[in-house]
């Protein structure tokens, strides 16, 4: 096989495998660990929500699937907003661009040797940025006029704009 033919076939299968990344979908999770949003009650008036997915995916799209999250449970309890007191975004990292791997092997048989040497490219569809594992907030619940405060969000606004955005994607 040639060169060429070997590079061919090492990008068409990295296209193969990033075309198979698929985004996560807002959904409840069916164990703790597993992908999908979760809550946890603190207090009478306060939950932890987290949106995971195990296998990692866009920081972003997390970070709004919990905050989704958190305005449809505002909303199951009849209140108007939500105020954000923590949020945290776990595990992950960032992927920027194309990456080039070389690995060299040897081994050796009786009176054989043999050694392999080996290249691999990578690079991401639909350009990069921060990845995360989970994305968590803990909100309490408010009624009547929304606080004019940046950590205070209207359930129903965020809820439509969001659901917005999902459909646009």
């Amino acid at each position: 096989m040639t060169i060429f033919r070997t590079v061919l076939l090492v990008v068409a299968a990295a296209a193969t495998l990033a075309a198979c990344q698929t985004t996560p979908t807002y959904s409840a999770a069916v164990s703790p660990n597993a992908a999908g949003y979760s809550e946890q009650q603190i207090e009478s008036n306060r939950y932890t929500v987290t949106y995971r997915a195990p296998g990692g995916a866009d920081a972003q799209t997390l970070q709004d699937y919990a905050l989704l999250r958190a305005a449809d449970l505002t909303l199951e309890h009849n209140r108007d907003w939500f105020w954000v007191d923590r949020r945290n975004t776990s595990g992950g990292g960032y992927h920027s661009g194309p990456s080039v791997g070389i690995g060299v092997g040897g081994a050796s048989f009786g009176h054989r040797t043999g050694v392999g040497v080996g290249a691999g490219f990578s690079f991401p569809i639909g350009g990069g940025g921060p990845t995360a594992t989970s994305a968590s907030l803990d909100i309490r619940f408010g009624e009547g006029p929304k606080p004019d405060d940046p950590n205070a969000y209207d359930a129903r606004s965020i809820a439509a704009n969001l659901r917005a955005r999902q459909a646009n994607k």
